[in-house]
Formats: structure tokens, sequence, C-alpha cells
């Protein structure tokens, strides 16, 4: 195989040498080539050089040189002046000291400065250089070289130009926190010329920033090196927020800032409505779940209280006009935003009514139905509307400045006032405050008025209610305790009923029911039946089924159209079983939730039978069951209405479980007692339902009645009992 040319082996084409080159091998000064190498580094970045000798005064400059200051060969003057000739005048007397501290220091030149060429434009030069010294240490010559940065200078200027005209506030500060360049924008933000901040250090100039959000977020850029963006308020003499963007650089610190003062302005009056329209939507909320006045009234003075003063009281118009109250009023609540001035209050407004003049502001505003109102001073101006004593001292270390009291709408006149009182440092009510207080005040109002109007309905409808109702007999040793506790939720007669009579034979009859419905036309109902059954039972001695059955009967010859629950019970005796102490109850039950009995010895019994007869008003041929018990002196026998035991959040099964456990716990206490307890544990405070309860306790009839029991009151047609009727051994 042929052998490869060095051309082809390398792939790079081999110098070709003259035999003559060959032989000249000295020809070459290695400081010409560096020389060359430099020369040609120079040109292709456009450097020129200058050599200027203070001796001779003669400068030196290349071609590029000479093309950078805008000379030709034969125009150029080889001085230092053609040089000064050529500086822009605002930058010669700083590049003449610059050239002056090098060849004084024999050190290096740096300077950047702008050359005003022929035509009148401008170009900017960098420059760098050496001065040489002899042996004395005395320059005799600088060398040096300069190049063209217009286009760095342009970029720059542009950036100034946008940062200058930008509608964003800028500043940069050194690391050593002293400002180094303003814009206009940032001028106006902070209040100050560029020539009051550059060269001052950022602490002292704006001293508020030191410890607030500011430096904590400054330091943090420069100390991560990461930019950071935070929203903080700069207070007096600037009040103003600004949102802000730290960027910190080689040389400090940038920071892009924006006054967004009326926006967080905005921000906070939008926030504030809000916050003012929940506070009138819970005040309504929570109003509106009380029909009592008075606790109305208390969540009233409570909910005001910061939202709209630092204290408050809430004052009623009373419509009873009872003892304590002037001119009709009460107050009935009180709220102070410090724990500690709750007492004092609460001590004011409790006493406040007894000590005011003719002419307090409380009186003209139920008087005028108008908001009064004292803007200032009001410790000093309200002092003189109370007579001396307690109060005065009270409202004296209450020291309002500013009080307002808003009257409380009614259907029919103010139902009440609310005041409203601010500490000297909360100050004078706006005309915002005062406006969400009248809206308060017309909310409150509307339901304070529901509220007294409820409680004159329901007072009403129970005092009806309860006239149907007959105080129950006091047979031979059997003690007869009734309770009857209307629903709260409506201002109305209920269908439940309860009773106990005598029948002719001297057995006591207990009785109680529930008609389907709740309100004027089951009241009605109630009545009717009860009627009925007490006459039925009154008239003849039937047992319980024979009752119900008679009752139903009637029901439907008088066109009674309800339907209701009962439980029927006869409480009986021979006069064997009563020389034994023994007592037979018999029940009925028509589809009614079923008694207890508590025995002697705490045990407690439900009273069940096989199955469940219809409800009165359903089918009145229908065959009734009917149950007996014996029972030992001293039990008790308890009937009640489903109020007792049933609610939303709990079923029948369940309420009579907790039923069961509260007789056993009970079990032993005075029957009144009892009864009292039952409603206390079992019934919620706003019960959904009315709750009707009878419960007998059988003394013993060894001893004589006792004194809890009441007088032996029966009618004349029953037989009287022996008082006491021995038992045996």
């Amino acid at each position: 195989m042929a052998e490869q040319s060095p051309e082809i082996a390398s792939g790079v084409p081999a110098p070709r040498v003259r035999p003559e080159a060959v032989e000249l091998t000295d020809v070459v000064d290695p400081t010409d080539a560096r020389q060359t190498l430099l020369d040609l580094a120079t040109t292709a970045a456009g450097i020129g050089t200058f050599d200027w000798d203070l001796a001779t005064g003669l400068l030196e400059w290349d071609e590029r040189m000479r093309q950078l200051f805008g000379y030709d060969e034969d125009a150029f003057g080889r001085s230092i002046e053609a040089f000064n000739d050529r500086l822009h005048p605002e930058d010669l007397p700083r590049v003449g000291l610059l050239l002056q501290q090098a060849i004084d220091t024999c050190g290096d030149y740096e300077a950047e400065y702008r050359v005003i060429l022929p035509g009148g434009s401008t170009r900017w030069i960098a420059a760098r250089g050496r001065a040489l010294c002899d042996e004395r240490g005395v320059t005799n010559r600088v060398l040096g070289a300069a190049w063209d940065v217009t286009s760095h200078h342009e970029a720059q200027d542009s950036l100034a130009r946008i940062l200058e005209n930008m509608a964003v506030g800028f500043f940069t500060v050194d690391r050593s926190w002293v400002f180094t360049r303003v814009n206009a924008e940032g001028e106006r933000i902070l209040a100050a010329h560029r020539s009051d901040l550059l060269g001052q250090n950022v602490w002292q100039r704006f001293p508020a920033a030191v410890g607030s959000l500011f430096e904590v977020h400054y330091r943090h850029a420069v100390a991560i090196g990461e930019p950071v963006s935070f929203d903080a308020y700069y207070p007096e003499p600037l009040d103003i927020w600004v949102e802000v963007r730290a960027v910190p650089t080689a040389e400090g610190l940038s920071v892009y800032f924006l006054d967004i003062t009326e926006r967080r302005r905005l921000q906070e009056r939008v926030e504030h409505r809000a916050g003012r329209e929940r506070l009138l939507s819970r005040i309504g909320e929570q109003l509106d779940r009380t029909l009592d006045p008075g606790a109305a009234a208390q969540r009233l003075a409570r909910l005001v209280v910061p939202d709209l003063a630092d204290w408050s009281v809430v004052t009623l118009v009373d419509d009873e006009r009872g003892a304590g109250s002037r001119r009709g009023l009460r107050n009935a609540g009180s709220f102070h935003i410090d724990p500690a001035m709750r007492p004092v209050a609460e001590a004011y407004a409790h006493n406040r009514l007894t000590a005011l003049t003719d002419d307090a502001i409380i009186v003209r505003a139920v008087e005028s139905d108008e908001v009064q109102l004292i803007e200032r001073d009001a410790t000093t101006r309200g002092l003189a509307m109370l007579a001396p004593g307690l109060v005065r001292e009270s409202f004296s270390v209450l020291a309002p400045e500013a009080v307002a009291v808003i009257p409380l709408p009614g259907s029919s006149g103010p139902v009440g006032l609310l005041t409203l009182a601010n500490g000297r440092d909360r100050g004078p009510f706006g005309d915002d405050d005062l406006e969400i207080a009248r809206q308060i005040a017309g909310r409150a109002g509307l339901a304070l008025d529901a509220a007294r109007l409820f409680r004159q309905q329901q007072t009403l409808a129970e005092t009806l209610q309860r006239s149907m109702f007959t105080a129950p007999p006091e047979p031979d040793h059997l003690q007869v305790v009734v309770r009857y506790l209307a629903a709260s939720q409506a201002a109305q007669v209920g269908g439940d009923w309860y009773d106990a009579f005598l029948e002719p034979d001297g057995a006591t009859v207990l009785a109680i029911g529930d008609v389907v419905g709740h309100d004027a036309r089951a009241a009605a109902h109630m009545g009717q039946i009860r009627t009925i059954l007490r006459a039925l039972g009154a008239d003849q001695s039937y047992s319980p089924a024979e009752l119900l059955r008679h009752t139903d009967r009637v029901m439907e010859t008088l066109q009674v159209e309800t339907a209701a629950t009962a439980v029927v019970a006869r409480l009986e005796q021979s006069a064997s079983q009563a020389r034994r102490g023994l007592t037979v109850l018999r029940w009925a039950n028509a589809g009614h939730p079923p008694p207890f009995v508590i025995n002697p010895n705490g045990s407690v019994a439900l009273l069940q039978t096989a199955k469940a007869d219809l409800l009165l008003g359903v089918r009145p041929d229908t065959d009734r069951l009917e149950s007996e018990v014996i029972l030992d002196r001293d039990s008790v026998v308890l009937l009640y209405t489903d109020g007792l035991v049933e609610r939303r959040d709990q079923d029948l099964d369940e309420g009579l479980r907790r039923l069961h456990r509260t007789l056993e716990q009970l079990a032993g206490s005075d029957l009144d007692d009892l009864c009292d307890e039952l409603l206390a544990r079992l019934v919620p405070e706003s019960p959904d339902d009315d709750v009707a309860i009878v419960a007998v306790r059988l003394h013993p009839q060894d001893k004589p009645r006792p004194a809890e029991a009441g007088p032996n009151r029966i009618p004349p047609n029953v037989p009287v009992a022996p008082p006491v009727i021995p038992q045996p051994n």
C-alpha cells in the first residue's frame, strides 16, 4: 500500500516552507512577535493606545485612538491640548484631576468620559493608563489605552430614563445603607428632593423605618441575596401604605415601591363596610334567637362593643312601669371593652335611672324619639345631668369622651334606648358610626318589639290555658302535684291537658292528654275533650277503659273533629287493701307515652300495655284495653305529655330511657321537688312543645295525712275515708 501524504494523514494541510526560509532562523525577534500579537488584539477589540511624554509634551496616538477622537493624522496636534479640545466641558475637570493624581503618585489612571466629535455628536470613551517614573520617582511618561463604550452608556442612559420616568418609585442604597439613586416618583412618594436624599443614610433620614417591616425585610433580602416583596405602612409625616419589592445587588439594594394608600384605604373601607354588614347580620341573628327582652338587651349591649363603642348600656321601656323605673324605663344590659371596668359599667347602668335630671339626654331621647349626642367632653357635661351620689362617681370613673343615645324604634314608639360611649383614646363618633348605629337600633327595635309582643301574647295565652285547668283534689292520704310549661317558641295556647278528680265511689282518677296540633283550634278541642271526660267521670264511677270509650262516643256525637292521645288512670282501694296498705292502679292508654311508677324501694317501672290503643277521635267503637297493677303505699305515679321526653334531637325511646334514669336518681324526693327537677333536667331552655305533668304520691295510711299533702278536701257526695287506717304488724 502506498504511503499517505502528511496532508491526508492529519486532515490539516501542512505548511509549505520555502528552502531559503529554513536558513533564516534568526530573523524573527520574540519581542516583535509579542508586539504583533498585542497589535492584533487591540485592533480586534477596537482599542486605541496613547503615549504621553511629559518631558517633551509630545502626545502620540495610534490610528485607532485618533479615530475615537475624530482626528485624521494631519489634524491631530500631538499634544494634551488636542485631547482637551475634544473632551466634554463637564468631564474636563474630573478627567484632568484623575490624570494629575496618576502623575503625582506615579500610579494608574482610569476614567470614563465623553468626547464631542466634529459635527457635534458625543461618544463615550473608557481609558486606562499608567504613569512611568524615573529613578527619582518622578513621572516622565504616561502610557495607556482607550476604547468606545458609547453603547454601554446608551443602554445605561436608556435604563436610567426608564427608571426616572416610570410610575413606580425607585431608589438604591449602597452597602452602608446610603442613598445612591432616587427617581422622580420616588421623590414624590418620599416627599423629598433627591438632593436631600443622595448621600444620606436611609435609617437616619427615615427613622420610623427602624425596627419596622421595612428594616426587617430590607436586611433579610440582603442577607439571603434574594428579592423580597411586602406591603407596609409608614406613619406621619408620610402617612402612606406602600407595596415594596427589594432586590439585592452587588452594590447594595434596589428598592421598587408603589404608593397603594388609596387602594389600601379603599380596601379598608370595603372591609369596614363588610364588617358592619356582618355586625348587622350577627345582631339580627342573635336577637332573633331569643324572645326574652332582657336577654336580647344584654346580647345587644355585648354585640356593639368594641365594633361601635368602648362601652354600652341598653335600656328598655318597661311595660309594667314597676319599682325602680323612671318614666317607664328599665336598664337591662351593659358591657365594657375593659373587663376591669365591667363592674363599674354595670353599677352605673343599674342605678343611673334614679339619678337622672330632667334635662338628661336619656330623658330627651325618650321624649323626642331622636338621637342625642355629646360629641366631646362628655364626662363633664354628663356629670351635670346626674344627681350627686354613687352614679356620678361611677360615671366619672368611666370617663367617656363622647356619648350617643339612640332610640330603639318599635311599632308604637321606642321600645328602648341604646347608649354608646367612647373613651378619650377612641374619641368622637363619626358619621359612619352613627349611621350604622341607627341601622342596628332599627333591627334591634324590631326584635325587641317582637319579643315584647310575644311576651304579652304568651302571658295572655298561658293565663287562658291555665284558667281551663282546675286545682287537683286532695283526697285521703294522696298528694297530687301538677305542672304545666308552655312552649317558648309560640305565643299561643296548646293542646296539652291534665286532670285529676274524684269519682262518686271515692276513687281518684288521673288523666293526661295531647290534642293533635298546636294552635287555638287545638286548644279549643282540648277544652272540649277534657270537659267531656271530666263530666263523664264525675257523674259515674267508670273504669279507665269505659271512660275512654264513652268519651270517644260523645266526641262523635258532638262532632269534635280532632284526634288526641290520652292516658286515664284510676286509683282504687278496697277496705281489705286499705288495711294491708295496698292500692290498685288501673289504666288505659290511647296512644300516649306510658306512665311510670317509682316504688318505695326506689326502683322504677314503666307501665306498658301489650299493645297501644288507637287515639281518641279515630274510631269511636274501638275496644279499649285496660291494665292494672297493685302498688304499695309511698309509691309515686307519674303521668306526662310527650314534651317531657321528645324533642328535635331526641326520639321517644331515648327520651323514655332518660326519664327512667332521672326518676331513679330522684326517687325519695319531695313530690314538688321531683316535678321541678324533671322539668329542669329534661326540658331544654326554650322548649319546642308544651309539657304537662301529673304526679301522685300514695302516702302511708297508718299515720295522719302529712302536711305536704295539703288538707283533705273532697266533694260532699264522696265518701270520707278515716284519717288513720291501722296496719297489721
